[in-house]
C-alpha cells in the first residue's frame, strides 16, 4: 500500500519538499510535525495512514523536540496514552533546556 501525502499537510511539513518526502522514509517527522503543529484533519491522516503501534513506537524512539508542553501532554496522554515513566518530556518540549550526554 503506498501512503499519498495531501497537499493540506503542506503547511505543517514545511521544512520540506512534499513532493519529495517519503512517507515510510519520513514517517517520523511527519507523525512529528503533525502532532505538533496540525489541526484536527491532520490527525486523523495519521491515524488513517500508519498503525497505532507504528505512531506509538515512532512517538517513543524518536523523539523530536517540537512541542509546545500543552500539545506534547495532549498527544502523550490523550492520543496515544503513554505512561509518564515511558517518555522525558525533556526530549520534545522546545521550552525545555536541552539534554546534553
Amino acid at each position: 500500500m503506498s501512503i499519498k501525502l495531501p497537499t493540506n499537510l503542506k503547511g505543517i511539513l514545511w521544512s520540506k519538499d512534499i513532493n519529495k518526502i517519503d512517507p515510510k522514509k519520513d514517517k517520523s517527522y511527519i507523525i512529528h510535525q503533525i502532532f505538533a503543529y496540525g489541526g484536527w484533519e491532520h490527525l486523523k491522516w495519521v491515524f488513517k495512514n500508519y498503525s497505532q503501534d507504528q505512531i506509538k513506537n515512532t512517538f517513543i524512539k524518536h523523539p523530536a523536540k517540537d512541542y509546545s508542553e500543552r500539545s506534547f501532554n495532549f498527544v502523550q496522554k490523550v492520543l496515544l496514552k503513554i505512561p509518564d515513566n515511558v517518555v522525558d518530556k525533556r526530549y520534545y518540549v522546545k521550552t525545555f533546556p536541552r539534554i546534553i550526554r
